[in-house]
């Protein structure tokens, strides 16, 4: 189950998986009528692929927090789940997202060589013990974070498991009475899933591209349903567009600004998920925060093997991915 998280939906209902908005496909929406005027960028074919940065922060902040059951936050448990946020960054979770999904390794063995390599253990003081359930997400970069919670709190003196959980609204009930003990949750998704379910479809949103202001806004949330969070992992899963490296070199585009400036025109193709063309951080935040105007829309996947397919094989100029993919572990 693939989060999608900068499509979000604040409705209840929209958030019942993991992702925050719908599977794609789910939507039949149109691309917008394009104003693009200059002759645009044609896609470039190519293996690797890199992601534009964001340098307008279009994107809310959806980095890795622990989501703690406030009764077991227990200060030796929150340090060690802080111990596994000091030691990632989004580079790093995309290297740990390739030794499972390329490399096949099972997150458990590739948690553990990361943990050796990182020092992770490194100082956790050993706590009170007793048993704890990390619920993780059947994908594998929720899987992986989920061994990481595994080793850290282990070492911290506790009995760990790892179990698969379902959607947000079958655990996050779970985790506020304290069936499960942790899960490894992202700032702005959890954000909005909270806000939604406290504030109602209406609600105005609480995530923001900084992730101080996110945290400003989960953690009185989150408090509501009896949850506390750790200190957020520089680490983040989230929205992102990405074009091949010799896109980036023939263009000489490194943001979306430079996208922007270079690549408005016909000739340029955006792909993403059907839904993409109407969300906030999709292609209408594009045309909105940075003025970006695609010659075109196709309709594909929400950084799935069809948008990563459409980039390499030349047919897609940009498209949406996930910045901790591992798909830019080349780039």
């Amino acid at each position: 189950m693939r989060r999608y998280p900068a499509l979000v939906l604040t409705s209840l209902t929209a958030l019942v998986a993991l992702t925050a908005c719908g599977e794609a496909g789910s939507s039949g929406t149109e691309a917008p009528a394009s104003a693009a005027a200059g002759a645009g960028c044609a896609p470039v074919a190519g293996d690797g692929l890199v992601a534009l940065t964001d340098d307008k922060a279009l994107q809310n902040t959806d980095n890795i927090v622990a989501a703690i059951n406030k009764d077991a936050a227990k200060p030796d448990v929150v340090a060690a789940l802080d111990k596994v946020a000091a030691s990632l960054d989004t580079p790093k979770l995309i290297g740990l997202n390739k030794a499972v999904d390329t490399d096949r390794k099972t997150p458990a063995v590739a948690a553990q060589e990361f943990a050796t390599a990182n020092n992770v253990t490194a100082g956790i003081a050993k706590g009170a013990g007793g048993a704890i359930t990390i619920g993780a997400a059947n994908f594998s970069e929720n899987q992986i974070l989920g061994e990481l919670y595994k080793i850290a709190l282990t070492a911290a003196g506790y009995t760990v498991k790892v179990q698969q959980i379902g959607n947000r609204e079958l655990y996050q009930p779970a985790l506020e009475k304290g069936e499960i003990q942790v899960v490894p949750e992202y700032a702005a998704t959890m954000a909005e899933f909270l806000n939604g379910k406290a504030n109602g479809e209406g609600a105005a949103p609480a995530a923001a591209p900084d992730i101080d202001k996110t945290m400003a806004a989960l953690k009185p949330l989150g408090e509501k349903y009896n949850i506390v969070f750790g200190v957020p992992s520089a680490a983040q899963d989230q929205n992102a567009f990405a074009v091949t490296t010799a896109f980036a070199e023939k263009y000489g585009v490194k943001t979306l600004s430079d996208l922007a400036a270079k690549c408005s025109g016909s000739a340029t193709v955006l792909a993403g998920p059907p839904e993409c063309p109407q969300r906030p951080q999709c292609q209408a935040g594009l045309i909105k925060v940075y003025n970006f105007q695609a010659g075109s829309f196709s309709s594909l996947d929400a950084g799935g093997p069809q948008t990563k397919n459409g980039l390499r094989t030349g047919t897609v100029s940009v498209g949406l991915v996930f910045s901790s993919d591992s798909a830019l572990a080349a780039s």
